[in-house]
């Protein structure tokens, strides 16, 4: 059975009869996990491992993992720092907070893969401008080419542990005060001054082989009267033709406040695939998510199943072994140290 283009959630940290039928319908290809899925990294194994008897090949599954304010699995696994955190715990020393994201970015992806999860919702490429709350310190700062950079060094680290990144959110979010989760933002800004700034980190990741990414729910008024992820002039003219992004594209959420002037539940899965969007998410909303499912249930695009199925991560040891490794030792120590309130001493050694 083919991968499907919709991305679902479960109800709670064990499989029910109808997360089973929703994970064996033919237009699912993957499951995101949220907190509520949660109990502990042994019980996460198990669910992960239930899911993939379901199905084969084996559905993508996905959680947001970034740090801060968003890490859904936290008992038992390593508390990570916000983006922002970086530079301003390394005094900002760049080289030193590069050199912290990439060590985290690696500790995060070895501990997910342990578990059996593909990818984690990350990093945040959005540029800090001071405007946008729901952003904020999920930004790892207010200049692009820092931006890149750092999300580079901890892009390199996931993928060191055998797991691919999602930049998120296209073109930038970081310039508009409305959350996407609550409301439609409008982004007035010209083309010109997103290219000079929210775009810059985006390019600079696609440079270096991002595999998957995100665009936002925010309209870029200037530019076209769609929200990036159902715009085929954000998804098509500018990220595929002009960027040349090669790798796979998911919305965000099809049920955030949002996605709603797209219509009902199966006008916006519709919307959002012609716009060109490979996978899409429908989560915290069980009536919509089989709306869609059932929308979908004969699309079928040979070309995006082939960029999601790429998606996989690599295979990686038991969390027992990985916590026998002392490149983990050091990275928890670091990030025990990141996510206090003092500032790292410069003569503090690499990881």
């Amino acid at each position: 059975m083919l991968h499907g283009p919709v991305m679902i959630d479960l109800a709670g940290p064990e499989l029910t009869s109808e997360d089973r039928e929703l994970v064996l319908h033919p237009a699912t290809g993957g499951v995101i996990l949220f907190s509520r899925n949660f109990v502990s990294p042994r019980q996460v194994y198990r669910l992960v491992q239930a899911i993939h008897e379901l199905r084969s090949p084996h559905l993508l599954i996905a959680v947001d993992q970034e740090g801060g304010r968003v890490q859904r699995f936290r008992d038992g696994l390593t508390e990570l720092p916000p983006a922002a955190c970086y530079l301003r715990r390394c005094a900002e020393d760049e080289r030193r907070a590069r050199r912290s994201a990439h060590e985290l970015g690696w500790l995060m992806a070895a501990e997910l893969r342990a578990l059996g999860i593909d990818f984690s919702f990350a990093p945040v490429l959005d540029v800090d401008t001071g405007v946008s709350s729901v952003i904020g310190d999920r930004s790892f700062g207010a200049a692009p080419g820092l931006v890149g950079r750092m999300a580079e060094a901890w892009m390199l680290g996931a993928r060191e542990a055998g797991m691919i990144s999602v930049g998120k959110h296209f073109p930038g979010h970081g310039g508009v005060v409305a959350d996407s989760h609550l409301d439609l933002p409008v982004d007035n800004r010209t083309r010109e001054q997103l290219e000079g700034l929210d775009i810059q980190p985006f390019v600079h990741l696609i440079a270096n082989g991002l595999e998957a990414i995100m665009p936002a729910h925010v309209v870029y008024s200037s530019c076209d009267s769609q929200p990036a992820g159902f715009s085929s002039y954000w998804l098509k003219d500018v990220l595929r033709s002009r960027l040349g992004f090669t790798g796979a594209i998911f919305s965000d959420d099809l049920s955030m406040a949002a996605a709603e002037q797209a219509g009902d539940y199966p006008s916006r899965a519709r919307h959002a695939l012609e716009a060109g969007c490979d996978m899409l998410l429908v989560c915290n909303n069980r009536a919509g998510a089989t709306e869609v499912l059932e929308e979908l249930v004969n699309y079928h695009d040979p070309v995006a199943q082939s960029r999601t199925a790429r998606l996989h991560g690599r295979p990686a040891a038991s969390l027992d072994r990985l916590r026998e490794d002392p490149r983990w030792h050091r990275a928890v120590e670091l990030a025990a140290r990141l996510t206090t309130k003092d500032t790292l001493p410069l003569d503090l050694d690499d990881p």
